[in-house]
C-alpha cells in the first residue's frame, strides 16, 4: 500500500512539473484557441532513471520467477514487458526493453485490419505496360497485383532456408511457369484469390499476392507453395538438424508448405503439432467461404492487438504483460491457453488509478514519435521530414561543436548515438521507403565505418526487410525499410486542408501582384473589344490581409493604376476566403475576369 502511495505522489509531481513547463511556454494557450497551437519543444528522456525503474520492477517479480531467471543464468537478462491499453476507439500495445520503448503498434478499433486479409475478387484490368493486373475486392480502391506476384514462389524470402518439396495440386495458378502465361491464366472478369501485402498508402491502392500465407505462433503456412523451410535467425547447427526432421514428420497436405518461425527455437515436436492444426481448421474455414462465395467477398483477416500480441509478442523472453481491460485481459488468457499455457503467469491485471502508459512513463515515450527533432544525451540531435517518397533524418551536433574536452570525438560519438536513434524511432514510427540520413562530417574512413556497422547492428532485430549502404563521399546514408502499412503519424495526422499538405501558402506579396497582372490583362482586353469604354469599373473579391496589402504597400501601385487607365476598383473581404483564393469581376456584365 506504501508503495502504491509513493507511486501516486511521483506520478502527481511529474504530472504538475510538466504541466507547469507547458503554460509557461505559452501563457496565452487557454485564452485564445484560435491560434495554432505551438510546436511542442523536443524531449530529453532520461534513459538511465527508465532502466532504474525497470530494475525495481524486475525485483519485485514472483519469486519463483526470480529463482526459475536464476537457475536459467539469466540475471544480466534484459527486462522486457509489454504494456496494453485499450480505450474507447483505439488499442495500443508498447514493447519495453529495461524501460525503453522499442516498440508500439496501434489499432484503430473502427478500421479493418487490411494487411495479411484475404480475398476472393475479380480482374477488373491487365495492364501489359506496368506488368500488373488490377483486382476488384469490393473496397474502395483496385487491389494492385504486380505479375511477379502471381508466380508460384513468387514470395521466397533469402532469410528461409528450404529443407523440403511437398508435391504440388494441379491448378490452374500452378500452372503459370512465367509472366507471360498470367494474361491467358486470369483474363479480364476472372476470379483470384489473392492476400494483401501492403494496406493502401495515400493514392496507391493495396499491392497483394496470389501467394497466400497464413501465420502461426511457430509456423507459417502456406497453402499453395509446395515447399518446407527454417529461418536462417536460426542459427544453431544441431537445432535447425532437429527442426529439419520435425518438418519430415509434419502432417502436410498435398501442395502445402510450412516455415518454421524463430519462435520455433528449442520447441518441443508437439508444440508444432498443435500449431499446424490450428491452422488446417482456419485454412479449411476459408477453403469453404472461397467456394460459397460470391466474388468480390472478404475471406479472412489477420488476429486484432491482442491476437497478435499472444502470437507474435509475448515470447519466452517477455518477463511481463500489464493489461488495463478486464475483456482484454480475459481474452488474451484464452488465446494464450489455446497457443502457450505456460505464459499465462505473466499476464496480469495492470488495476491502479494511474493512466498505465503514464505509470510505466510510456505516453512521454510515445510523444516523442511524433515530434520533428529528436535529443541524443550528448547534446546533439536528429531531425526527421517524412514525405510520401522519402523520409530524410539530418543529425546535428546541437549546442555542442568539435571534440570534446576530455579528448574524445564528440563527432563520432554524436553519429552513433544518432545511428541507434535511428533505427529506434524507424520502428516506432514505423517509417518505410527510402530513408536518408544525413550524419555529421566525418574524414576518418574508420569512424565511417563504425557508424555503419553500428547501424546495422541496431536494425538486426528489426523485423522489417531492410537494406543498408555505408556513408558516401557526400556523407549521406541510404536506407531502404520494407513498410506494410502507413506510418504511425499518418493516423494521428491529417494532410491540412487549407495548404492541401504543402505546409505553407501564397504570401499577401505574391497574391497581390496576381491580382494586379489580371486587373491589367483586363484593361488590356477592354482595349481591344471596347475601344469606345471610358471607365472600366472591377470588383475584388479577396481575403483581408491581402487587401491590407493592396491598402498599404501597395497602395500607390493601384492609384496609378486607376489613373492612368479610368479604372474604377471597388472591394469586398471576408475571413471566410481562402488567403490564396481571389476573384475580379467585371461589374457591367457580372463575368468574372478570366
Amino acid at each position: 500500500m506504501a508503495r502504491n502511495t509513493k507511486r501516486r505522489s511521483r506520478y502527481s509531481k511529474n504530472r504538475r512539473n510538466h504541466t507547469s513547463k507547458k503554460t509557461e511556454k505559452n501563457p496565452s494557450s487557454k485564452n485564445d484557441l484560435s491560434l495554432p497551437p505551438s510546436e511542442p519543444s523536443p524531449i530529453l528522456i532520461d534513459k538511465k532513471e527508465l532502466r532504474e525503474g525497470a530494475l525495481e520492477r524486475a525485483k519485485n517479480r514472483p519469486i519463483f520467477e526470480r529463482i526459475l531467471t536464476v537457475f536459467r543464468r539469466e540475471a544480466n537478462k534484459d527486462y522486457k514487458e509489454l504494456i496494453i491499453n485499450t480505450e474507447a476507439l483505439e488499442r495500443r500495445v508498447a514493447r519495453m526493453e529495461n524501460g525503453i520503448l522499442q516498440g508500439f503498434d496501434v489499432e484503430r478499433l473502427d478500421e479493418d485490419r487490411m494487411v495479411g486479409a484475404i480475398f476472393k475478387g475479380k480482374v477488373q484490368n491487365l495492364e501489359p505496360g506496368l506488368k500488373a493486373a488490377f483486382v476488384d475486392i469490393g473496397q474502395e480502391k483496385n487491389a494492385f497485383l504486380h505479375y511477379w506476384d502471381m508466380l508460384p514462389g513468387a514470395n521466397n524470402d533469402p532469410s528461409i532456408e528450404i529443407v523440403r518439396q511437398n508435391k504440388k495440386k494441379s491448378t490452374g495458378k500452378n500452372e503459370i511457369k512465367s509472366i507471360k502465361d498470367i494474361p491467358k491464366a486470369f483474363p479480364i472478369s476472372s476470379e483470384i484469390v489473392i492476400q494483401i501485402t501492403k494496406a493502401q498508402i495515400g493514392s496507391k491502392g493495396p499491392r497483394t499476392t496470389t501467394n497466400l500465407s497464413l501465420p502461426g505462433r511457430f509456423l507459417v503456412m502456406m497453402p499453395y507453395a509446395g515447399q518446407c523451410g527454417i529461418s536462417r535467425k536460426i542459427e544453431d547447427k544441431a537445432e535447425r538438424a532437429r527442426l529439419k526432421r520435425i518438418i519430415a514428420n509434419l502432417s502436410l497436405r498435398e501442395g502445402m508448405g510450412v516455415i518454421i518461425r524463430t519462435a520455433g527455437q528449442n520447441k518441443p515436436e508437439r508444440f508444432f503439432d498443435q500449431d499446424l492444426n490450428l491452422l488446417k481448421k482456419q485454412w479449411d474455414e476459408i477453403e469453404a467461404k472461397m467456394k460459397s462465395q460470391d466474388s468480390p467477398a472478404f475471406l479472412y483477416e489477420e488476429p486484432d492487438l491482442i491476437g497478435l500480441t499472444a502470437r507474435d509478442f509475448l515470447t519466452d523472453d517477455v518477463d511481463r504483460v500489464q493489461v488495463d481491460k478486464k475483456e482484454d485481459y480475459n481474452r488474451l488468457l484464452e488465446t494464450i491457453q489455446l497457443i502457450s499455457p505456460k505464459l499465462k503467469s505473466k499476464v496480469s491485471l495492470f488495476d491502479e488509478e494511474i493512466p498505465i502508459f503514464e505509470r510505466f512513463n510510456v505516453e512521454r515515450q510515445i510523444e516523442q514519435t511524433f515530434m520533428r527533432r529528436v535529443l541524443l544525451p550528448s547534446g546533439g540531435e536528429i531531425v526527421m521530414e517524412e514525405t510520401e517518397a522519402l523520409v530524410s533524418i539530418d543529425v546535428n551536433t546541437g549546442s555542442h561543436k568539435g571534440d570534446r574536452k576530455d579528448g574524445k570525438n564528440f563527432i563520432l560519438q554524436a553519429n552513433i548515438e544518432a545511428a541507434m536513434e535511428v533505427a529506434r524511432q524507424m520502428r516506432l514510427r514505423n517509417l518505410g521507403g527510402l530513408v536518408i540520413v544525413d550524419f555529421i562530417d566525418m574524414k576518418n574512413k574508420g569512424d565511417q565505418r563504425k557508424v555503419h556497422q553500428k547501424m546495422k547492428s541496431a536494425m538486426a532485430e528489426d523485423k522489417a526487410k531492410h537494406n543498408i549502404l555505408p556513408i558516401s563521399q557526400l556523407g549521406i546514408m541510404q536506407i531502404t525499410r520494407q513498410r506494410h502499412d502507413e506510418s504511425n503519424s499518418s493516423g494521428i495526422y491529417e494532410p491540412c486542408p487549407y495548404c492541401n499538405g504543402r505546409g505553407i501558402v501564397k504570401s499577401p506579396r505574391s497574391v497581390s501582384i496576381e491580382i494586379q497582372r489580371k486587373i491589367s490583362n483586363a484593361i488590356s482586353r477592354t482595349k481591344v473589344t471596347d475601344p469606345t469604354r471610358k471607365e472600366l469599373k472591377l470588383k475584388i473579391f479577396l481575403h483581408p490581409s491581402n487587401l491590407r496589402r493592396l491598402r498599404g504597400p501597395d497602395s500607390k501601385l493601384i492609384e496609378r493604376m486607376q489613373q492612368n487607365y479610368n479604372l474604377s476598383l471597388s472591394f469586398e473581404a471576408a475571413d471566410t476566403y481562402h488567403v490564396e483564393n481571389f476573384k475580379v469581376v467585371e461589374e457591367a456584365s457580372g463575368e468574372e475576369v478570366k
